[in-house]
């Protein structure tokens, strides 16, 4: 049922409870796990070298998260494709799903509600799940 499965990881500690559920997952299903690390190109910054060197540091922080998540699938066997991408987070979790032929994506959420909810509205996994054409297991991280 499911082939391929799709951690987008920002490097938290809520990625951790996010990637034992689908190590689980890929276990049953003997899938791939694709972790994807966006780099937000929505920030302003007043001069070139200044967002030249920020995008940088968010890119390497980006290996390093792909990497741990990796590290945990290899760990338990499974196979893993690792990427980094520049754009907007949601947008490019969903074309990342569309390119490489995800079955399910997996993301965290903190579980907030009532008026907490509301000044969190707009988070990647809501918007992620608003528009995904791909089932989207939403795992609650808590509040890291």
């Amino acid at each position: 049922m499911y082939d391929a499965i799709l951690v987008p990881t920002d490097g938290s500690e809520g990625v951790d409870r996010t990637l034992d559920h689908a190590i689980e997952m890929a276990r049953n299903h003997d899938a791939t796990v694709h972790a994807l690390y966006v780099v937000d190109r929505r920030f302003e910054l007043a001069a070139d070298e200044d967002r030249d060197d920020l995008v940088a540091r968010l890119t390497d922080r980006g290996e390093n998260a792909v990497a741990a998540v990796a590290e945990r699938a290899e760990d338990a066997g499974l196979d893993v494709v690792t990427d980094v991408r520049e754009g907007i987070p949601y947008k490019t979790i969903l074309d990342y799903a569309e390119e490489a032929d995800v079955d399910v994506i997996t993301m965290g959420t903190h579980g907030r509600t009532g008026r907490d909810r509301l000044a969190h509205l707009g988070s990647v996994t809501d918007r992620v799940v608003e528009n995904a054409t791909v089932p989207v297991f939403v795992i609650n991280i808590g509040d890291d």
